[in-house]
Order: structure tokens, then C-alpha cells, then sequence
């Protein structure tokens, strides 16, 4: 096993209630410091907000909760994944094993609050099924888990999941062929949640092709563009933004940012992101190189 000397990643994260909305039902987490022993782990949910799922603030918070457990304990179990049958029994487990999972402990966690917190029912009016009260934590979910070695991301349901590659280059991994209309969209309470969950699966073989920064967006930020080149011209200026200033010149900038999205979109906007700093060694050794 190599044991790597990993600088920290710089973090950022922000949520914003949507204009008119009673509550944020938006949820996120970025922790870890992207170390073989201590992962990156950044998510954001979206409870849908509508009657029907009148406790999904809390399915989000749920969501962000058990992914994050999850994903943590993935990320050290997948801190050595070069061995002889490693990487694709990882592989298999990120993209069958871990969705399962998933949505077993979140549906275990809002069951078990409505077992905590019974509405009073009328009287002989029939204790609704598992599927009506999983209805009402309706979330989507977008994780992912970074490590010197890996970047996995999973998600279900709308939202934005953007990496920025060590050249440059802009992906939407986990973007749909197509857009869901309206307001539809894949939910952890739906039936066979699992099979809705999309995986990127990209694994780091030199330090260099580390990702510069990975983003992770509720809908409430895409949806206050006209376009997807909108939303794409964001994200490039946010990490032209981190490039220079860093997150610390960034972060007491976000909320602003966010909130002019949301009085756009009329929803609940939120952001994490984490930045991979240059490694100042990486270029004092080429120079070294150079030099002999």
C-alpha cells in the first residue's frame, strides 16, 4: 500500500430558502479532507417541498445523514483500490451495493421518525402504508466521496453534479439524456429507489489528474438560467474565482450568489464545492528534473 502526503481540499457550502417558502427543505454536508483516512465527502439534498411531502426537510436531512456514513466508510475501504481485483469489486459495489443501501437506511430513518412522531389520526381512519408515509420525506440526493485515489458520485433525481478535470475541462457526469419535465423527478421514496440511482465511477491513477473542483447544486441554481450554458458559464466562473482567491475569497461571496439565484428560480438554492489546492511540491520536483 503507498501512503501519500495529501494537502487538504478547500470547502465550501451554502443554502438559501427559497422566496416564499416556509422553510429551507434543502440540505448539504462537505467534511473529510480527501485523505486515504479521512474522505471527502460533500452532498446536497432536495426535499420536494409540495403538501404531499410535508416532512421533506427532514428526508433531506436523512438523506444527507446516511450518505454520509456511507460514503465516508466506502472511502476508507476503497483507500487502497490498485490490488489484483480491487478495482472492480469496488466498482460493483459503488454501483449496485451502495445505492441498496442507501435508500434502506434512509427509508429506516423516516420510518423511523413517523413511529416517533404519529400524527393524531381520526378515529377508525386505517394506519396508512409504508409507501404514503415514505411519501411525505420525498428528497433527491446528489454525494460524492473523494479520496487521493478515487472521485465516486451518485444521484438520484434532479439537481447538478459538475467537475472541472485537472485540464480544464467542464463535465456533467451524471447529467440525464434527457431533462425531466416540470416539475417531475426520481425520488428516494419511490418504489425501487435504487434502480434510479446514477453512478460516476472515475478513479485517479497520478496525483496530477486529480479533479480541480467538484461541484454539487440543488435545482434551484440551474433553474435560474435560461440556459444550461448559464448554468456552465457559472460554474467556470466560480473556479476561476476559487483558482485566484481561494475559498476564503469566495465564501462570504456565496450567499449573495445564491440568493440572486433563488429569487430567480423561486426555490430553495444550494452549493457545495471543494477546490483541489496546487501541490507547490508538484512543481519544485519538476524543476528538480528539469535541472539534472
Amino acid at each position: 500500500m503507498v501512503t501519500l502526503r495529501v494537502r487538504p481540499w478547500e470547502t465550501l457550502g451554502e443554502s438559501v430558502r427559497g422566496v416564499g417558502k416556509r422553510c429551507n427543505q434543502d440540505w448539504y454536508v462537505c467534511q473529510g479532507t480527501g485523505s486515504a483516512d479521512d474522505p471527502l465527502v460533500l452532498a446536497v439534498a432536495d426535499g420536494h417541498g409540495s403538501p404531499a411531502y410535508a416532512r421533506s426537510e427532514l428526508g433531506a436531512r436523512f438523506a444527507v445523514d446516511r450518505f454520509t456514513v456511507l460514503a465516508a466508510q466506502f472511502g476508507r475501504a476503497a483507500r487502497d483500490p490498485h490490488g489484483p481485483g480491487r478495482p472492480a469489486r469496488l466498482m460493483t459495489y459503488a454501483r449496485d451495493d451502495f445505492p441498496r443501501a442507501l435508500v434502506r437506511e434512509w427509508r429506516a430513518a423516516a420510518l423511523g421518525h413517523w413511529d416517533r412522531h404519529r400524527p393524531v389520526a381520526d378515529d377508525g381512519a386505517p394506519e396508512p402504508g409504508d409507501d404514503e408515509k415514505l411519501r411525505l420525506y420525498g428528497t433527491t440526493l446528489i454525494g460524492a466521496v473523494l479520496t487521493p485515489w478515487l472521485l465516486v458520485a451518485w444521484q438520484i433525481g434532479d439537481g447538478d453534479l459538475a467537475v472541472v478535470a485537472h485540464d480544464g475541462t467542464l463535465e456533467r457526469p451524471l447529467a440525464p439524456d434527457e431533462e425531466a419535465l416540470g416539475d417531475e423527478t426520481d425520488s428516494l421514496c419511490g418504489p425501487r429507489a435504487w434502480r434510479q440511482v446514477r453512478t460516476h465511477w472515475a478513479p485517479v491513477f497520478e496525483q496530477a489528474r486529480l479533479p480541480r473542483l467538484v461541484v454539487l447544486s440543488t435545482d434551484g441554481l440551474s433553474k435560474s438560467f435560461a440556459s444550461a450554458d448559464g448554468y456552465r458559464a457559472f460554474v467556470e466562473d466560480l473556479q476561476g474565482r476559487l483558482a485566484a482567491d481561494g475559498s476564503a475569497g469566495v465564501r462570504h461571496l456565496l450567499p449573495e450568489w445564491l440568493a440572486h439565484a433563488a429569487r430567480h428560480s423561486g426555490d430553495d438554492t444550494t452549493l457545495t464545492a471543494a477546490l483541489r489546492p496546487p501541490d507547490p511540491g508538484v512543481g519544485a520536483e519538476l524543476e528538480r528534473k528539469t535541472e539534472s
